[in-house]
C-alpha cells in the first residue's frame, strides 16, 4: 500500500502512458469550517487499454465518472488514489469529492484572525499537496492548463494564477469567481487564496505586455504593509530578470499575498506568490530582515522563469529551481536594489547555512537521489538552496559571465513551458562556453561534501615569498577534490586597519596548485584564499594570517573579506580546530565595531537556518560549567555596545534584541521592564509591538515576567503574531511546570497550527539551566519520534522533531542517547531518520567543540 507516498518509478510509469491536457476545478468554500466541496474535470490522453490512477487526499469521494461511465468510489478510491482502469486514447474524468482544510500549512490552510474573527484561506501545494484540494496527477512533468471556479462568501475576494474573468452572485450571500485557464504548468504551482484580503494594485510595463501587480494581506495587517517598497523591488526585479534571461515575464499578472502561519519564506505559485506575513513589519525591523524580504521577493520572482516556465522533470532536479533562484535573486539584489553588497549577505547567511549542512553526516549532493516523496520532503535544505546557489556562483566564474548568460537564454528559448533535466541546462552552458562540463558537473553536483583550501607559503629571511601553493583537501568520507576558479587576496595592516594590497585570480585542481604570482612578493600580514568568495570551500589561514585575523580581522575595510575571515574562524570552531573560548574572545572584539548589518546579525541573532554565532558558542560549544562566566562576559560587551550605539539605528535595535536574550540579573531586567512601561532607557528606539514581544520573551526566560505580564501583553496585541509570541514566552519561563505545559500543549493534543508549534518549541528549548529544565525531556523526546511521524503531517512532525530536541544540553549523554535511538530504529521512516541525524550532528559538533576547549586550557 503506497499510502500518500509516490515514488520516482511510479511517476515515470504514469507519465509513460498519459498526457494531461486540462483541468477544470470547481471549489465551494462555503460548506463549513472543516471541509469544502471540490469537483475536478480533467481531460487527458493515454495509451488505449492502460490502467493508472489519479491522486486525491481528502475526506471522501462522492462520485467518479470516467468517459461517461460511473465508477464506484468504494471500489476505486483507496489509499489516497483513485484507480482509472481501461483508458481510452482520449479521456474525460470527473471527480466529486470532499476536501478538508488544514492548520498545518499544507493543502488549503484555514486561519482565523483573532483580531476580527475573519477567515483566511491560502493554498500551499509544493511538493505533493494539490491533491489535498483537487484530484490531480501529482507530479511535475504532467503539465496541463488549470481553470478554477471558486464560490466564497460575498465579502471575500479570491486570488489565483490568472486574473479573474467573472464574478457572479451565487445566492445565499455567496459569490462565484471564475478564472480562465493557465498556460501549461505543473500542479504544485497552482494556487487559490480566499478571504477578505485587502491590497494595492499597480502595473509594470516590461518587454512584453503590461503586467498587473498586486500586494495583499489580511485586513488587520493592511496598515503595516510597505506596498511602495515591495512594488519597487518587484518592478526592479522584473526588469533585471527579463533582460538577464532575454525572456518576457511569462504570466498574465503578478500578485503577492502575505499570509499567516506559513511553513516557508514564500512559494512561487505562478503569478500568485504567497509570502509569510512575518515580512509585514509592525514597527522598525532589523535591516537584515528588510533585506531578506527583498531577497525573498526576488527569489520567488526568479522562479517565474526557473521552475514555473521551465520545470524539472522529477524532484531529483529540485536544485534547478532553488539553486538558480538563490543565485538570480542575489545577483538581482546586488544589481538593482540598495543592497549592493548582497553577496556579502549571501556569504554571511546562505553559505554559513550551506557549510553547516554539508558537514553533517546526512549531507547529500546538490543533485540528489529523490526516490520518493519522503526523500523530497527533507531536501529543502542548505544544500539544495545555499550550496547550490554557491556552486552556480562558482560556475559563473568558471565559464565566464557572458557564456553563463548566453546559456541561460538559450535554455529558456528552447524549453519554455516544458520539463527538463540537468543535462538540458548543461548542454546550453557547454555550447555557450565551448567547455566540456561533464567532469565539472559530476564533481560539483553529484558528490557531497565541502573542500578546504589553504595556502602553503615559504619566505626568506627578509620576508619575501620564495614558494607558494594552494592546497586543497577533503575528508575521507567525501573525498572528491574539485576544480575551482578563485581569488587570492593579500592584506596588510595600515593605520590600524587591515586593507587589501593585492589580488589575483587562479584556476586550481587537485591537491596542490603552485601560485607563482606570489613569488618575489613581500609576505603580507594576511593571505586570504577565496577572496571575493567566488568558490564554495572552507578556508584555513596559514599561521601568520591566522594570528593577524584573530587580532585584526574586525578592522578589515571590505565587509565581504571580513565575513570570509570570520566564517573561517567559525568553521574552525565547528571542526574542533579552534577553542570556542578563543573564538568568543574574537567575537567580543568584533561585535563593538562590526558595521555590516547581516554580519552583525549572524553574530548576534538566530535565524531559521543558522544559529547565532554568539549564542551557539555560549550555549552549545562552551563546556557547561564555563557557561555562566562566558555569558556574563558576553552580556557586558553587548550591553556596552548597545549603550554606545547611535540612537535609533539598526545597530542599536539588533544589540537590544541580543541583550534581551542574554539578561539574567535584576539590573538588566529592570531596564527591559522600563522599556515596556514607556520609560525607555534606549534613546531613539520606538518600542513597537514586535519589539515589545522580544523584550518580554527575554524577561520570561530570565524569570522576570510570568503569566500575568504575558496575558496583559496578549490583551494589548490579540493578533495571530501576538498569540504565537505569547506561546513562546510561556514556554520560555524557567520552570519545569512551564516546560511540561509547553510539551503537553504540543504532544497531548492535535490542535495547534504549524506556526504555533514552532513558537512553543522556540520557547521550550530556551533554558539557561538546561541541565535542570531539559534533562527530564530527553527520554520523552526519543519516545515520541515514531508516534509523531505516524500521526501528524510532515510539516507538523518536522517542527516537533526540530524544535523540541534539547540541544542546549549538548552533552555526551545526549549524543549517545540519540545515537542509540538511530541504532535501535534502522527501519524508521527515512525522512524521520534524516531529521534525527541532523539533530545528532548538531550535538556531535557541540561535544567535539567542548572537548577542544577543554584540551586548550
Amino acid at each position: 500500500m503506497p499510502g500518500t507516498n509516490l515514488t520516482r518509478d511510479e511517476s515515470s510509469g504514469r507519465a509513460a502512458v498519459l498526457r494531461a491536457t486540462a483541468y477544470e476545478i470547481d471549489l465551494d468554500l462555503t460548506t463549513g469550517p472543516q471541509t469544502f466541496r471540490t469537483v475536478t474535470r480533467v481531460t487527458f490522453s493515454a495509451t488505449p487499454g492502460a490502467d493508472t490512477w489519479i491522486d486525491f487526499v481528502g475526506d471522501s469521494v462522492q462520485a467518479v465518472t470516467l468517459n461517461g461511465q460511473a465508477l464506484d468510489p468504494a471500489q476505486v478510491f483507496a489509499d489516497s488514489r483513485i484507480a482509472l482502469p481501461d483508458l481510452a486514447a482520449d479521456n474525460t474524468l470527473v471527480v466529486d469529492a470532499t476536501g478538508r482544510y488544514t492548520n498545518s500549512g499544507e493543502g488549503l490552510h484555514r486561519s482565523v484572525d483573532p483580531v476580527d474573527g475573519e477567515v483566511y484561506l491560502y493554498s500551499q501545494f509544493e511538493v505533493p499537496d494539490a491533491r489535498r484540494v483537487y484530484a490531480v496527477f501529482e507530479q511535475p512533468d504532467l503539465k496541463a492548463t488549470f481553470a478554477f471556479t471558486v464560490t466564497v462568501p460575498e465579502h471575500w475576494m479570491v486570488l489565483s494564477n490568472e486574473p479573474v474573468a467573472e464574478r457572479a452572485a451565487a445566492g445565499d450571500g455567496r459569490t462565484r469567481w471564475t478564472f480562465p485557464p493557465t498556460p501549461r504548468i505543473s500542479s504544485y504551482i497552482t494556487a487559490v487564496c480566499a478571504g477578505p484580503y485587502v491590497g494595492v494594485t499597480d502595473s509594470y510595463t516590461g518587454r512584453g505586455a503590461e503586467i498587473p501587480l498586486g500586494v495583499y494581506a489580511r485586513k488587520s495587517l493592511a496598515d503595516y504593509v510597505d506596498h511602495d517598497n515591495i512594488l519597487d523591488c518587484t518592478k526592479a526585479g522584473i526588469g533585471f530578470l527579463e533582460e538577464e534571461f532575454d525572456m518576457p515575464f511569462p504570466f498574465a499578472k503578478y500578485d503577492q499575498i502575505f499570509v499567516p502561519e506559513y511553513n516557508a519564506g514564500a512559494m512561487e505559485n505562478a503569478g500568485c506568490v504567497t509570502i509569510t506575513d512575518i515580512y509585514v513589519f509592525r514597527g522598525q525591523a532589523p535591516e537584515p530582515l528588510v533585506e531578506r524580504r527583498a531577497l525573498t521577493i526576488l527569489h520567488e520572482l526568479a522562479h517565474m522563469w526557473f521552475g514555473d516556465l521551465v520545470t524539472m522533470q522529477w524532484w531529483d532536479d529540485l536544485w534547478l529551481n532553488e539553486s538558480f533562484a538563490e543565485w538570480a535573486s542575489s545577483e538581482a539584489q546586488a544589481s538593482v536594489t540598495r543592497w549592493q553588497d548582497a553577496w556579502t549577505t549571501f556569504h554571511s547567511h546562505e553559505k554559513t547555512w550551506a557549510y553547516q549542512q554539508d558537514q553533517q553526516s546526512d549531507t547529500h549532493p546538490v543533485y540528489a537521489d529523490m526516490r520518493d516523496l519522503h526523500d523530497i520532503a527533507v531536501n529543502f535544505d542548505g544544500i539544495t538552496y545555499a550550496k547550490g546557489g554557491s556552486v552556480l556562483k562558482q560556475l559563473v566564474a568558471y565559464v565566464g559571465r557572458d557564456a553563463f548568460r548566453t546559456g541561460l537564454r538559450a535554455y529558456f528559448r528552447k524549453h519554455a513551458w516544458g520539463n527538463t533535466t540537468m543535462a538540458d541546462l548543461f548542454a546550453e552552458f557547454e555550447a555557450a562556453s565551448g567547455r566540456d562540463l561533464s567532469d565539472w558537473a559530476q564533481r560539483w553536483l553529484r558528490t557531497a561534501g565541502v573542500n578546504t583550501l589553504s595556502i602553503d607559503v615559504d619566505t626568506d629571511d627578509d620576508g619575501v615569498i620564495t614558494a607558494a601553493a594552494l592546497v586543497q583537501t577533503a575528508i575521507p568520507d567525501f573525498a572528491t577534490l574539485r576544480p575551482h576558479r578563485l581569488g587570492v587576496g593579500r592584506y596588510d595592516l595600515r593605520d590600524g586597519r587591515l586593507e587589501r594590497v593585492g589580488y589575483d585570480e587562479v584556476d586550481i585542481d587537485g591537491e596542490r596548485t603552485p601560485l607563482p604570482m606570489l613569488i618575489g612578493q613581500r609576505r603580507p600580514d594576511l593571505l586570504l584564499p577565496n577572496d571575493d568568495d567566488l568558490t564554495y570551500a572552507k578556508i584555513r589561514l596559514d599561521d601568520r594570517s591566522f594570528d593577524t585575523a584573530l587580532n585584526h580581522a574586525a578592522t578589515m575595510t571590505d565587509p565581504l573579506a571580513r565575513s570570509l575571515v570570520t566564517g573561517s574562524l567559525w568553521e574552525m570552531v565547528r571542526s574542533a580546530e579552534l577553542a570556542p573560548s578563543v573564538f568568543l574572545d574574537y567575537l567580543l572584539r568584533a561585535i563593538p565595531i562590526e558595521e555590516h548589518p547581516t554580519a552583525l546579525r549572524t553574530m548576534l541573532l538566530t535565524t531559521k537556518q543558522i544559529p547565532s554565532m554568539l549564542l551557539a558558542t555560549l550555549d552549545w560549544y562552551t563546556p557547561m560549567a564555563d557557561r555562566p562566566a562566558a555569558r556574563a562576559r558576553a552580556l557586558d560587551v553587548v550591553r556596552s555596545s548597545l549603550d554606545a550605539a547611535p540612537a535609533g539605528s539598526d545597530r542599536q535595535l539588533q544589540l537590544l534584541m541580543s541583550y534581551a536574550g542574554l539578561v539574567t540579573e535584576r539590573a538588566d531586567t529592570d531596564r527591559l521592564v522600563a522599556a515596556l512601561e514607556g520609560a525607555s532607557p534606549f534613546a531613539g528606539l520606538h518600542i513597537d509591538q514586535d519589539l515589545r514581544w522580544t523584550l518580554l520573551f527575554g524577561l520570561a526566560a530570565a524569570g522576570a515576567a510570568g503569566e500575568e505580564e504575558i496575558a496583559r501583553e496578549l490583551q494589548h496585541d490579540p493578533s495571530v503574531a501576538g498569540h504565537e509570541k505569547a506561546l513562546s514566552c510561556r514556554a520560555a519561563r524557567p520552570s519545569l511546570e512551564a516546560k511540561q505545559e509547553a510539551w503537553s500543549l504540543v504532544f497531548d493534543a492535535d490542535t495547534l497550527t504549524n506556526a504555533a508549534i514552532e513558537h512553543v518549541g522556540k520557547g521550550f528549548r530556551c533554558a539557561n539551566d538546561a541541565q535542570g529544565l531539559l534533562t527530564p525531556f530527553v527520554e520523552r523526546y526519543h519516545d515520541m519520534l515514531e508516534p509523531i511521524v505516524a500521526t501528524r503531517s510532515h510539516a507538523i512532525a518536522e517542527r516537533c522533531v526540530k524544535y523540541f530536541y534539547p540541544l542546549d544540553l549538548a552533552s555526551v549523554a545526549l549524543r549517545d542517547r540519540t545515537r542509540r535511538w538511530l541504532d535501535e530504529h534502522p527501519d524508521a521512516n527515512a525522512g524521520l531518520r534524516r531529521l534525527v541525524i541532523e539533530q545528532l550532528s548538531f550535538v556531535e559538533t557541540a561535544v567535539a567543540a567542548q572537548q577542544a576547549d577543554a584540551a586548550a586550557r
